[in-house]
């Protein structure tokens, strides 16, 4: 038997294959997440439907999401069986082929199918009327039961979308399973604001609370992180009811400082009352437009002869707040002026209890130069409130502006103080290297000329302190020698190899600083000598790293050679001068570098040291 309901308006809607695709998009998107049935509750019914398969299925995604059970089409297959209502339903391959209809909005499809059966129950309507007025018996005025009839449907359906408001009530109850099925609340600025709430901003008069919400905005438009809070990107609706004048400069002073444009952010320089009739139409406007957040700067100019110590009234005023929030889910954030004492909204305390957030914000200073913004969490319903933050003001001068007198125009932004780096401890191993970084001390200069520069600068410091500065300034040199290609012939690299005493004996090499080896050294100048040809058993492991040549002439059991012992920082007494005062003439030198060869370099008649070398090196000047 075909799945088709005995009903007159069933021919003529089946011609319509739109109408069925839109039925077929609101059930695929019910299957695929069932949050979306509390929502397209409100806007369709199961008589609403035009195919009888389709009540079927609806009516089965809503038994399983008010037990609180998945909706996935494995789920929906098992509940039509346990009702036997899977062949009513269509079957199996019908409930497979929904699952490939998804829109992601399947409120835009049940309107669709909302407004089909309101104008088939006006065709049904008139073609009852005519019916009857056309009867061989009709009388005048016959017609008008009808006309009442179809009247109370549609009161009933405002009221409840259904038959009777008291089921329509019943059926929204939700048990503590259903409780999982709730959207959670979605983060807009970290722990701070989200999305579909209503939140605050408040504090005196003058105590840049405009300028806050100023950098909140361009941060959620842009997409930046702000001040080391997530941010979730979207569109910003700035309703600027005080101040309009002086929102273009800090707008400009934001814009240059971050240096981006301060897109996705609109801006309305005028106050729309809440209590009037244009709040409607500004909700309309900001429903269409679905932005993340929308500011309202202030309170106090969209509410206008309200009488703010009075909860009766101020109540109406965050009821039509909310129905903003309610028709954007965005998170709705007015800018609101504190009482005499400073810590509390003015007026009645009727709206903190309808705030998701609260944000107090106050300055200390008299001048940009040390005012400070401090930022507390007044109020968060559904977390902890979280640590204070501290902003610095920043001073911009726009460009190409000027003032009649001809001084600059400027304005100012914010700057975290809590991401500024905390100063360094004197007296630590970091604190003297940045003293010796930014007094250019030469990085060739040992311990005991590092100790007699800080004695001369009225430095206190350890021994074991300036050493390991020293060690680590060379370390640092070297190192970035290698991996940018660089080794000037006067660096820390060759000159001050010896400076440092090393941690383990494996840090030297006969010519120069381990750290200034190419990372491309060829694998076979590290491989042992053969004994045959002078080395011993087990030299290679012994002194794994070395360059030092075998004991040329000894026999198997002999130990090799030591290396030379290098010169203590205590005993070098300076830099590249005095080394090259002391070497004597005869001891031949790096024809490229200059640094003073030694080992086997010397030994085998080599004229450049291991690193200048034109086959191994990496020296700029061997090419």
């Amino acid at each position: 038997m075909e799945n088709v309901r005995p009903f007159p308006h069933q021919q003529a809607d089946e011609r319509v294959p739109q109408q069925s695709d839109a039925e077929l998009y609101v059930l695929g998107d019910c299957i695929h997440d069932a949050r979306w049935i509390k929502k397209l509750r409100e806007i369709i019914n199961r008589s609403d439907f035009v195919h009888p398969s389709h009540e079927v299925v609806w009516d089965a995604l809503g038994r399983l999401y008010d037990a609180g059970n998945p909706t996935t089409p494995a789920a929906l297959r098992i509940e039509l069986d346990r009702c036997k209502e899977l062949q009513r339903a269509g079957g199996l391959p019908f409930i497979i082929q929904l699952a490939d209809y998804v829109s992601g909005d399947p409120t835009y499809y049940a309107e669709k199918v909302r407004a089909a059966a309101e104008l088939r129950a006006e065709a049904d309507l008139g073609r009852r009327i005519v019916q009857r007025a056309t009867a061989p018996d009709a009388e005048p005025g016959g017609t008008t039961t009808f006309i009442d009839d179809y009247l109370k449907r549609q009161q009933e359906r405002q009221a409840g979308r259904s038959g009777d408001p008291v089921d329509a009530l019943l059926a929204e109850l939700l048990d503590t399973n259903a409780l999982d099925h709730m959207p959670a609340l979605e983060p807009l600025l970290g722990d701070l604001l989200f999305l579909d709430s209503l939140a605050r901003i408040i504090g005196p008069s003058g105590h840049m609370k405009s300028f806050v919400v100023i950098d909140i905005a361009g941060h959620i438009a842009t997409g930046k992180n702000w001040h080391g809070h997530y941010v979730r990107q979207g569109t910003v609706v700035y309703l600027v009811a005080e101040g309009a004048a002086g929102i273009r400069q800090r707008v400009r002073a934001w814009e240059k400082h971050h240096g981006m444009k301060m897109d996705n952010v609109l801006f309305l320089p005028r106050p729309i009352q809440t209590r009037g009739p244009e709040w409607d139409v500004w909700i309309e406007a900001m429903r269409r437009l679905a932005p993340s957040l929308i500011i309202i700067d202030t309170q106090a100019r969209v509410s206008v002869g309200v009488e703010e110590n009075s909860n009766t009234e101020l109540g109406i005023v965050v009821e039509r707040l909310d129905d903003l929030r309610r028709a954007t889910g965005a998170c709705v954030l007015p800018i609101h002026h504190t009482g005499h004492i400073g810590e509390h909204g003015r007026g009645a305390s009727a709206a903190k209890g309808a705030l998701q957030s609260e944000m107090h914000v106050s300055k200390k200073g008299d001048s940009a130069k040390n005012i400070i913004v401090t930022m507390k969490v007044g109020k968060q319903k559904d977390s902890e409130e979280g640590a204070d933050l501290q902003f610095a003001l920043k001073v911009i001068t726009l460009d190409g502006e000027r003032k009649p007198d001809g001084r600059p125009v400027t304005s100012v932004v914010l700057e975290s103080l809590d991401e500024r780096p905390r100063p360094l401890e004197p007296g630590t191993t970091e604190w003297l290297v940045t003293v010796l970084d930014k007094a250019d001390v030469p990085l060739t200069w040992g311990s005991p000329r590092v100790h007699k520069w800080c004695t001369e600068a009225g430095i206190q410091i350890r021994k074991g302190t300036i050493e390991d500065a020293v060690r680590f300034r060379k370390r640092r040199n070297s190192f970035d020698e290698v991996q940018t290609g660089t080794g000037d012939v006067i660096s820390g690299a060759h000159v001050g190899a010896y400076d440092a005493e090393p941690d383990t004996p494996e840090q030297f090499l006969s010519d120069c600083s381990r750290n200034a080896l190419p990372p491309d050294l060829p694998r076979d100048l590290e491989s042992p000598t053969p004994p045959e040809t002078g080395g011993t058993p087990g030299e290679f492991d012994q002194n794994r790293r070395s360059d030092i040549p075998p004991n040329t002439g000894g026999g198997p059991g002999d130990a090799p050679s030591k290396p030379p012992s290098p010169r203590s920082p205590s005993r070098e007494g300076g830099g590249v001068g005095e080394d090259e005062k002391n070497d004597t003439p005869s001891t031949p030198h790096c024809t490229i570098c200059g640094h003073q060869l030694h080992g086997y370099r010397l030994d085998r008649g080599y004229d450049t040291c291991l690193s200048c070398d034109p086959t191994t090196g990496s020296h700029p000047d061997a090419a």
